[in-house]
């Protein structure tokens, strides 16, 4: 897998003799602390796609607005099968069931309407190429909203071991870096902690339209990269012969 990287540094250094704290474990230092933040990112290209279907139906009365609905979410959920994606890639999101008014102007009352049921489902693609197929496919079945898509990462630890391995470099030169400005010959590590930071979501596109507005070409979609990647901040004391 082929990484590219972005840092950036925030650090703030602390003067002092003092001992330092990890966790509930003490450690005497014998000379001056520094603490040192740093951010690593790795950017790869995604190998998962996830999208967002939905069916909206209006009925004038709740199990009739049910009934069409299943209907409809059924001969979606059918084509996305047909399509390739196993049951496990498939979650519905949520099914809602609300009543529907109009407001007439003229005796400034809310006129009943009917009810709206409207069902979302998930789908995680792994074939990327076939996202903009898939996403006709879906309206030509009986879609009306879609949404996504958002780009991801299956299994993103090597991106994570990598940018915690950068990380860690880059935080141990720029305390020796400090370190030597003020005389001294290197450091010790006191304390490191870690925050991770997961794939970073992607502009999303969001379409709402009638099944007989489909689109005749694919839908173009552009994975692009994604970035996942790591905080630390780890605790050095100066060694050696201070200035």
């Amino acid at each position: 897998m082929k990484f590219f990287t972005a840092s950036t540094f925030a650090a703030m250094a602390t003067m002092t003799a003092a001992p330092a704290l990890a966790a509930t474990v003490e450690i005497a230092s014998q000379g001056p602390v520094i603490e040192l933040t740093v951010s690593e990112n790795v950017t790869t290209s995604p190998d998962i796609v996830t999208i967002g279907a939905g069916v909206t139906t209006e009925a004038r009365t709740a199990v009739e607005a049910m009934r069409q609905n299943s209907a409809e979410m059924r001969a979606v959920i059918d084509r996305i099968k047909s399509l390739g994606v196993d049951d496990k890639d498939i979650q519905t999101t949520g099914i809602n069931l609300n009543a529907r008014y109009d407001y007439n102007r003229q005796t400034q009352q809310q006129v009943f309407r009917g009810y709206q049921v409207s069902n979302r489902v998930s789908v995680k693609l792994r074939e990327i190429d076939e996202t903009g197929r898939v996403l006709d496919a879906l309206v030509s079945a009986g879609a009306t909203d879609l949404n996504g898509p958002s780009f991801s990462i299956e299994d993103d630890a090597a991106a994570k071991d990598e940018a915690r391995k950068r990380a860690v470099t880059k935080a141990q030169e720029r305390a020796k870096a400090y370190a030597g400005m003020l005389g001294y010959n290197g450091v010790k590590v006191l304390s490191i902690s870690e925050v991770i930071r997961g794939s970073s979501p992607m502009p999303q596109m969001m379409m709402r339209a009638p099944a007989e507005e489909s689109a005749e070409a694919s839908a173009p979609v552009q994975p692009g990269q994604v970035s996942t990647g790591v905080n630390i901040t780890i605790k050095f004391e100066m060694a050696g012969s201070g200035g």
